[in-house]
Order: C-alpha cells, then structure tokens, then sequence
C-alpha cells in the first residue's frame, strides 16, 4: 500500500516545496517535469526556490501524455540521477513524470496546477501509445503540494471536469461491488467508502464550485486526493474506475475531439447510473450546476459516437465486470439509454 508522507493544500503552500524536499530528505538534487505554460506560471518559480536553497534543480518541458515523452524524461533521469522527480501542471505532466520516475524507483512529488481529475493523487498514470488504452499502473506521489491561489486561476473548465471525474465514484463503486456479488472480485470496504464519501462531498457542495472560488476548490482538492489515496489503498483503480471509464476510453477511441478525461466521465456517469437504477437526475443535476457537460452536443461529439461508445465500452478491458457485462447493450438499447437520459 502506496500512501502519500505530505499533503499540504491551502493558499500559498508552493513555499512549501522546499521544506516537503528536505523533511523527505531531498536536500541535494531534483528533477522538474513540467510544461510550456506551467513553467511560465509556476514551474520556474520551483526550480529557483529549489536552487535558492542549494538544491541542483534540472528540468524537462514535455508537451503531450505519449510513450516518448516518458522515455525522454526517462532518458533524462538516468542521465542526471536526480533524488526526487516533481511533476509540476496539469494530469499530462504528472503522470509523465510519475511513470518515469517509477520505471527508475525513484520518488515522485506531485505539484497539480489544475484539479481536473484524480490523477494528481493516484498511483496510475494514463499514458497515450502504450500498451493499453486506459490507465496503468506507477506509483504514489511521496508528497503532494497544491497551492489554491494557483490553481484558482487556471480555466473552470478543469474544476467542472475534475467534479465529473469525483462523481464517477458513485458508479464506480456500484460496478466495484457487481463485480464482487458476480465473480468473487476482492472488495475493498474502506477504500470503497473513502471514493463515496469523496463523491457525496463534491455533491454536497456543488454550489460552492464555481469561478474563483477557492473554497470550492479546496473541496474539489481534498476529494481528487482523497480518491487517490482510495486507490493506493485498494491496489487497483476499482474504487474510482468503472463502466463510466470504460466509456470514456471507447469514446476518445472514437472520436478524438477536445474534451477532458473528467467531462466524459461524468457524461458516461449519468448513464451507467441509469443502468445502475441510481438516481441519474441528481448526478446530472450536480454537473449541470458546476458547469460539466451533460450531453453530445456538450461534448462537442455526435450522437453516433455515444452509441458506439457504448457499445465498445465493455470490450476496452474484458476482465473488469461492471453493469455493462450485465446489460449487455445492443445498438438499440445503447441509443434508448443515451436518449432517455438526455445525453444525445
């Protein structure tokens, strides 16, 4: 079981990078993964705190989630034996840097810049071109630093996906448990109740995420992170991941357009809730007031690709039960559920 050592979320805590380094025992060297603009922002403001305080800092501007992205980092890792890896912005950083420090055992520090979805705090990474097309597993972050004041200003979109992706647990769980009844799958009763107390959270205070809020977000962080450490603890995606995941895996298969992990998720939430008879009008509701997408149109996809989403969901990763394996879609009842609950 994989567990974060530091979590510190408030305003102003990336001061607190160098003082997570050196409790951890990262006094000599780093290595930043980090984008374009999250440099810009706040990925070279690391980088001279790190150095101010006598701690060699390199770094490494990735652009995308690919496979070469990771063995550049990793190539770089090798080449400067750093004793921390961070990965500073979005999911995409993160994850790069969490798997490549991961295929070279060495500790990861998760610095999110946006709340888009639980990866900032999880030990999967979703990589694009490797082997399979949904998250794999890497490793835990050693610590976590996420500084409101930053993330506060990054686009609400990222917030409203992040929500999409804390209220997937409802179903999630629900496919968790299936598997369980169905096919003797081990679950995990507290992991399980961490991802639904997450969910019911961000429910609960749907009202208080929206723009600048940092209230809000604090909320929406503190689920993401709860989630994670969900995760760690189960040994698997399973308190997080489910028949709503494996529609969005077959929908960016399908139509590779520009929306987020997290708002397709939500979208494939409401409809696995229906499939789950739980109360689907709430969970859309509840994306409709942060600002998610709750339809095609929303998601700037076609109601064909709903259909065939749906109907190539179960197929992404046969050896994961949810309802899916029990309804067992045809063309028709895809296009009815996608209907019934608005989303086409």
């Amino acid at each position: 079981m994989q567990l974060p050592r530091e979590v510190i979320v408030g305003k102003g805590t990336l001061s607190q990078v160098v003082p997570v380094c050196k409790k951890l025992g990262f006094s000599k060297s780093a290595f930043v993964v980090t984008g374009v603009n999250t440099y810009r922002i706040v990925g070279h403001k690391i980088i001279d705190l790190l150095e101010d305080s006598g701690i060699s800092a390199n770094h490494l501007i990735v652009s995308s989630s690919k496979m070469a992205e990771v063995n550049s980092v990793r190539e770089r890792i090798v080449e400067l034996n750093p004793q921390v890896v961070l990965g500073v912005g979005g999911g995409t950083k993160i994850d790069v840097a969490k798997l490549s420090a991961a295929h070279q055992y060495l500790p990861f520090i998760s610095v999110p810049t946006t709340a888009s979805h639980d990866g900032i705090a999880s030990p999967l990474a979703s990589i694009k071109g490797s082997e399979k097309p949904y998250s794999i597993m890497a490793q835990a972050p050693m610590a976590i630093i996420a500084d409101t004041s930053i993330i506060v200003k990054a686009s609400h979109r990222y917030s409203a996906s992040g929500c999409g992706d804390i209220l997937a647990k409802f179903t999630a769980v629900q496919d968790w448990l299936l598997a369980h009844k169905a096919k003797n799958e081990y679950y995990g009763e507290y992991a399980a109740s961490l991802a639904l107390m997450s969910a019911k959270l961000v429910s609960r205070n749907a009202d208080l995420i929206k723009p600048e809020n940092e209230e809000g977000l604090r909320v929406l962080m503190e689920a993401l992170i709860s989630c994670g450490v969900a995760m760690s603890i189960a040994g698997s995606s399973r308190p997080s991941s489910g028949s709503e995941h494996l529609f969005n895996h077959a929908l960016h298969s399908i139509a590779s357009g520009h929306a987020l992990h997290g708002e397709v998720v939500g979208v494939g939430t409401i409809m696995m809730a229906y499939l789950h008879n739980m109360n689907w009008e709430r969970i859309k509701s509840k994306l409709e007031k942060v600002g998610a997408p709750t339809t095609a149109e929303e998601l700037e996809v076609g109601s064909q690709d709903i259909v065939d989403a749906l109907l190539k969901a179960r197929t992404i990763r046969p050896e994961r039960y949810t309802i899916l394996d029990e309804k067992k879609l045809t063309h028709r009842s895809a296009k009815t559920l996608a209907k019934k609950t608005g989303v086409i």
